[in-house]
């Protein structure tokens, strides 16, 4: 199974550091029963992307929680066996936990498959949907504008023989 991690630059440099993604559990997002219904499509491509942006979107949520952190959403892309991720029943009908799963256990940095990032052109947008989001949460539509804005901006691949370069 596929699943996307959500990530800032400084977690996946300590990610690399440590030769894994998180001792676990961990939340990840993938393609779950909840995100076919959703999303309405039988694609699997399709429906991965969707639940890569969720993932993006949970980036996006780190970012704001750390004003610190460098700009730019971070998903890491695993493939973990079909048992190890499931979704949590409790947060099945909340919208907001759409296509979350839990990763059992540690998740090696070497189960990565592709890391996704910003370019620095979108440094600005996402920095202004981070700073947006929580006003997004609560109903205001120019705040989601905002948020909407950093969506604009597709993650760029990166091999994972490219990690040392972007950490």
């Amino acid at each position: 199974m596929r699943v996307y991690v959500p990530l800032t630059l400084s977690g996946l440099a300590e990610a690399h550091r440590a030769g894994e993604l998180g001792a676990g559990p961990l939340v990840a997002y993938a393609v779950t029963p909840a995100l076919r219904e959703w999303y309405l499509s039988d694609d699997l491509e399709e429906l991965e992307y969707a639940a890569l942006n969720r993932a993006a979107l949970a980036s996006l949520r780190l970012l704001a929680a750390d004003p610190a952190a460098a700009r730019r959403r971070v998903v890491v892309a695993a493939d973990v066996p079909d048992g190890a991720a499931a979704a949590d029943p409790d947060r099945g009908l909340d919208p907001a936990a759409l296509g979350e799963v839990r990763v059992a256990g540690p998740l090696p940095l070497a189960k990565a498959a592709a890391v996704h990032v910003d370019s620095a052109d979108a440094e600005a947008d996402v920095s202004a949907a981070a700073e947006a989001l929580t006003a997004a949460d609560g109903g205001d539509d120019d705040a989601q504008f905002v948020v909407d804005g950093a969506e604009d901006h597709e993650l760029l691949w990166y091999a994972t023989q490219e990690l040392p370069n972007l950490v």
